[in-house]
């Protein structure tokens, strides 16, 4: 019988952990970031002639381009909708609230191995709500959902308390940050993004950085001329919007230049997107189309979001992907890049990421009831859509592709055979999901 030497044993032993390490380095890194307040038509790869995003669409010209993302009209509603993959009537109860009860993307990175950080906008504390739940006040919550450490505003502090952008009032990790004039809130969370980035760098991990901007009030930023008059930082004005974009798009560049300089950009998922319609009083333009921001409601200016995916390891060659994306659909597509076996209400959109084969989901879904002001329930609403129609309970029905303001429903006694088939489609749709009140 053979004897193996001791020595034969170790060398054994570093090949198995070197192969180990070799394997865990071999994880996609993950970046999601999602622009407050951001329709597709702010960004210039989506043909906007209203702003400058070089470094957004530099993405987008070495990545994917999805043309058809779908989210909720709101920000609470979308980001319950995204971090879980359900169905606003699954698990949406209070605005500003995200139950402890659900298990979010960041909780499945983090139990795939992923070291996981959220900064930006949390807002699922429920501040609005202190009378009926008992834990707002529980800074450790971003813990609970999974992020092993967080710089958020809004998390336990209310936003009348203090802002987001310049002198902002943040909480990191358990302690409220000094004040600071000087200071603005997105560089802050740029800032440890990139730090946590240069310190997770020989790891897997998970950045999840849901942006404060573009959200109102429209103040300056630190590259407008206003900003170094002090009295004035926190004037509102829609001119300033213009600016807010551009600052958006500087993160951006940040974040790839960083990745780059670490040699991590070929094998990080970096991806960019918007939680729900530019705001209402925000017009752009995309080429000579007017586009009027629409926030809140449930028609496309309210709801057609920015998706680009950038990820140089994988993807080659840039290309549009015309099909419907939803919300629900983030969730299992990070179950899918860490093998994980579980269920959501979305479908994964991975394959199209490594050039796998991908069945396009043929209807997106949305339920939207925002529980949230008057000025804002008033829209609440479901629909049912596919590439060029869409459908709501009471039987309004749209041809998007001549009618995206939604103007002029089509009548049922008008409809061609082909339109018929496509209305009864989306009426079955319907049937697999709770009746709307």
């Amino acid at each position: 019988m053979r004897t193996i030497s001791r020595k034969s044993i170790l060398l054994f032993a570093l090949v198995v952990f070197s192969c180990s390490i070799h394997a865990e380095r071999n994880q996609s890194n993950v970046i999601l970031i999602m622009v407050d307040d951001m329709g597709y038509e702010c960004v210039g790869a989506y043909g906007s002639t209203s702003y400058h995003t070089p470094n957004i669409d530099k993405m987008a010209s070495q990545g994917i381009l999805f043309s058809n993302c779908v989210s909720q009209p709101l920000c609470t509603p979308s980001r319950v909708k995204i971090m879980t993959g359900k169905y606003n009537y699954r698990n949406y109860d209070f605005f500003g609230h995200l139950n402890l009860s659900e298990y979010t993307f960041g909780n499945l990175m983090q139990d795939a191995g992923y070291e996981t950080c959220i900064a930006g906008k949390w807002q699922l504390n429920g501040l609005a709500y202190k009378d009926l739940i008992p834990d707002w006040q529980d800074n450790t919550r971003p813990h609970k959902f999974g992020f092993d450490e967080y710089c958020l505003w809004q998390l336990t502090k209310e936003g009348r308390e203090g802002g987001r952008y310049a002198n902002p009032l943040i909480e990191q990790n358990g302690e409220i940050l000094d004040r600071n004039v000087e200071a603005y809130g997105p560089d802050i969370f740029a800032d440890y993004i990139l730090d946590f980035i240069e310190r997770k760098k020989d790891k897997p991990f998970f950045v999840y950085y849901p942006m404060v901007l573009v959200h109102d009030p429209f103040v300056p930023t630190p590259d407008s001329p206003d900003w170094d008059k002090e009295e004035i930082r926190s004037k509102k004005d829609t001119s300033y919007f213009k600016d807010m974009v551009a600052y958006t798009d500087k993160i951006v560049g940040k974040i790839i230049r960083k990745l780059e300089e670490l040699n991590l950009d070929e094998n990080t998922i970096l991806i960019f997107t918007g939680d729900n319609g530019t705001h209402r009083s925000i017009q752009s333009r995309v080429a000579e189309e007017l586009i009027v921001g629409g926030k809140g409601k449930t028609t496309d200016a309210g709801t057609h979001v920015p998706l680009i995916v950038y990820w140089p390891a994988r993807i080659k060659a840039q290309f549009v992907y015309n099909d419907l994306i939803e919300f629900s659909d983030f969730f299992p597509t990070f179950a899918d890049l860490t093998e994980t076996d579980i269920k959501s209400d979305g479908k994964s959109f991975y394959p199209l990421l490594i050039g796998g084969e991908h069945q396009p989901r043929k209807t997106a879904f949305v339920h939207y009831d925002p529980r949230w002001g008057k000025n804002v329930n008033q829209y609440r609403n479901q629909f049912v859509r596919s590439l060029e129609y869409k459908l709501y309970p009471d039987g309004r029905f749209y041809n998007l592709t001549n009618d995206k303001l939604e103007k002029s429903p089509l009548c049922l006694d008008a409809l061609s055979a082909d339109g018929l088939i496509i209305r009864t489609a989306l009426e079955n749709e319907f049937e697999k999901h709770p009746a709307w009140r």
